[in-house]
């Protein structure tokens, strides 16, 4: 189900957030699909079930998940975004891109980044 990288920089709970964002936004996981207890879970990828839990929490904060008591966590699809966030978050990413064309990369560069990165999310 996941995968995780402990040469990556990110914190593990960090990993699993994206991951299971990654499954829902390409439909791999679909709204109302449950997911594994947090127990479950951290049996199958060898960790502290506390990492699951924080993982789980921040989902449910986002709007990717909800959890129903004595039921387990499910699937809510991808949430809405907030128009203010991503104007925000666009105009960082421009910023960004203008700062790394100053720097001598090319436009086709970014864009292999952001293949890549599309790829490994």
């Amino acid at each position: 189900m996941l995968h995780l990288d402990y040469r990556d920089i990110r914190p593990i709970y960090a990993q699993i957030t994206d991951g299971i964002c990654h499954q829902i936004s390409a439909g791999v996981l679909q709204k109302g699909d449950k997911l594994p207890s947090v127990r479950e879970l951290a049996v199958e990828l060898s960790i502290n079930p506390n990492t699951i839990q924080r993982a789980y929490r921040q989902l449910e904060i986002e709007g990717w998940i909800a959890t129903v008591p004595g039921k387990g966590c499910f699937v809510c699809g991808v949430p809405m975004a907030d128009p203010r966030e991503e104007i925000r978050l666009l105009r960082q990413f421009e910023d960004t891109a203008k700062k790394l064309l100053a720097m001598g990369y090319t436009t086709r560069e970014l864009i292999e980044k952001l293949t890549e990165e599309e790829n490994h999310a």
